[in-house]
């Protein structure tokens, strides 16, 4: 297993013709990537997918490139979103070989930025696309290979990556040890997912298909955030349908919440001041006191004319209470963050990975990333919070935190840190000593991103076709082999049956010889009777 984790850190071998090649664009809203993937041979199990892999390039580097700003750009020249797009196809041509060009497909598949423009723009720019792009490039593409995905998309597809990698849709060897706990026979435990970016989070993981008897309401509910899917190559085999709960929470991401909070803030302040004649935060010398800021950091908020002026606490009890309103949680069972409903979890019997601001609040500075236990890293936050902010920056300075952590992450890490844990566990109920997540950004030192799921979702009836075709050369081969056997022997049959046939013929022709022979004995006899005596009578005569 190592082996095979470490071979896949290679450089691709571009000459090995067994390869074939995929192409998928992330469209989002500050930029967009193209990535290419290679795959070998289906290994001809129609029970297991394709090997998918991120190609990399001779020095081992993923082949990976990005430009900004986001496709979102083009909305109003939209006849410009194929000269956009052109340095992304240009850089993944010449990573491909050419002559595979024709069946590599290409999947422009936009996000965020796109989502939030009219349908006509949309519209307009994958028009453009699916016109222009063609006529430059010999990559397998169509109109259906360029399209908006919704936030449900991208979390099925986020939840297909991390999966694929861990190798949880792999079928379970018996023999296998450290296989984790199935669900079915035959089939691993999947793990779930918690996403939390800058502006968004996410949530998705695996339900049964059987689901407990739910209010009309809650069943409606239950059923948009649902997805089921097979991954498999023929619809008629079950072994890789799934059934994944998924939900984006708009706002609810680290910087976005915690612009929210600012707003609460504020505006909570200055009504109190209003309402008390109190003048808190009004200017720096009787500042807010901010529980959710280190210790004497200050800082100041704005919003258009309003300015209120901030000085940290460093409570992160206190500040965790004060988030709790932005959570928009409901008295209603069943229910997560913003009221919206949640399929239930078996915590006794799930996994989960938590990546982004997960990882980030656990690893960048306080250095406990990786297995997650609540109350350590409750632990960990509180006493941060609780530092000084010159102690903090002097430790940044000494290089005591990780290379990631930036001035940014030091000023905002107590409140994000008293974010992530009322989401995770006061939002998504997880209890506080759930012992299977794991937060990460790399797995076994890859980043995984919902490109690799959408290309294996793409993709999954490749297999199919290629058994097929391989099936039909095999059928062909076999035919001409037994026709060839068969040809032979009929040929020397034909020629037994032939010279069989002429001996027959030539006994018939002696046969009828002899008869002949034999009848005309008497006949001559007679005529010789028949003609002496006439010759002996005109004698006399």
């Amino acid at each position: 297993r190592y082996l095979a984790r470490v071979g896949e850190l290679e450089a691709t071998d571009t000459e090995d013709p067994n390869l074939n090649y995929g192409l998928v664009v992330d469209c989002g809203s500050s930029g967009s990537r193209i990535f290419v993937y290679f795959w070998p041979r289906h290994n001809g199990n129609p029970h297991d997918l394709l090997d998918i892999k991120q190609m990399r390039d001779r020095n081992s580097q993923p082949v990976v490139k990005k430009i900004k700003p986001g496709i979102s750009a083009m909305a109003d020249t939209p006849e410009h979103a194929s000269d956009y797009l052109r340095p992304l196809l240009s850089f993944a041509a010449a990573h491909v070989p050419v002559k595979k060009h024709k069946e590599t497909p290409l999947y422009i598949l936009c996000t965020a930025g796109m989502r939030l423009l009219p349908e006509r723009k949309q519209l307009a720019i994958l028009a453009d696309l699916v016109k222009d792009l063609p006529l430059e490039f010999d990559f397998l593409f169509s109109r259906s290979q360029a399209e908006v995905i919704s936030g449900k998309q991208e979390g099925v597809y986020a939840w297909i990556g991390i999966n694929f990698v861990l190798g949880r849709f792999d079928h379970v060897d018996e023999s296998d040890a450290e296989a984790p706990q199935e669900l079915a026979a035959g089939r691993r435990r999947t793990v779930g997912i918690l996403d939390m970016g800058g502006a968004s989070l996410q949530i998705a993981y695996e339900v049964p298909t059987s689901t407990s008897v739910l209010p009309p309401k809650q069943e409606e509910a239950a059923k948009i955030l649902l997805a089921e899917f097979n991954l498999g190559c023929d619809v008629h085999h079950t072994e890789h349908v799934y059934r994944v709960y998924v939900t984006t929470f708009l706002g609810f991401g680290g910087n976005f919440a915690r612009q929210r909070y600012e707003d609460l803030v504020l505006n909570e302040t200055l009504n109190k001041n209003r309402l008390l004649g109190q003048k808190t935060g009004l200017s720096p010398d009787s500042p807010f006191l901010d529980p959710c800021l280190p210790v004497g950091l200050t800082d100041v908020v704005e919003r258009n004319s309003q300015v209120l002026h901030v000085r940290g606490k460093g409570d992160w009890s206190t500040c965790g209470a004060m988030l709790s309103p932005l959570l928009a949680l409901s008295n209603t069972s069943q229910a997560s963050l913003n009221g919206i409903y949640q399929s239930p979890i078996d915590f006794n019997n799930s996994e989960f990975y938590g990546f982004s601001e997960f990882f980030y609040c656990t690893e960048d500075v306080l250095r406990i990333g990786g297995r997650y236990h609540g109350p350590t890293f409750a632990k960990a936050a509180q006493d941060y919070c609780g530092m000084a902010w010159s102690v903090l920056t002097q430790r940044f300075k000494n290089g005591l935190y990780s290379s990631h952590a930036d001035e940014h992450r030091l000023k905002y890490q107590c409140f994000k840190s008293a974010w992530m844990y009322q989401v995770l566990h006061e939002g998504f109920h997880f209890p506080y000593d759930y012992p299977n997540l794991r937060t990460a950004q790399l797995v076994y030192d890859r980043e995984v991103q919902w490109t690799l799921g959408a290309i294996l979702y793409k993709t999954r009836f490749l297999p199919l076709r290629d058994l097929r075709q391989e099936g039909v050369r095999q059928a062909h081969s076999s035919w001409f082999r037994l026709s060839f056997v068969y040809n032979h022997y009929l040929f020397f049959a034909c020629i037994l049956v032939v010279l069989l046939a002429i001996i027959l013929y030539l006994l018939r022709l002696r046969r009828i010889h002899h008869r002949q022979t034999r009848a005309s004995a008497p006949l001559n006899l007679l005529w010789i009777e028949e003609v002496v005596p006439m010759i002996g009578v005109q004698g006399s005569r």
